[in-house]
């Protein structure tokens, strides 16, 4: 039997909303005075919101 699903119909039926991924670091202050940094990735619908990530 041949196959009825191509890789390129399954690959073209995964349609994602286009956004960005940033990388969001995060510093904080410890009780010692030095700085620890918190990493992770944020998915953003336009650039101009990355001055609203906290």
């Amino acid at each position: 039997m041949a196959k009825k699903q191509t890789f390129a119909d399954k690959a073209k039926g995964k349609v994602h909303a286009a956004k960005i991924t940033v990388k969001y670091v995060k510093t904080i202050k410890t009780e010692s005075g030095s700085y620890k940094f918190n990493e992770k990735f944020v998915k953003l619908d336009d650039v101009s919101q990355v001055t609203t990530l906290k």
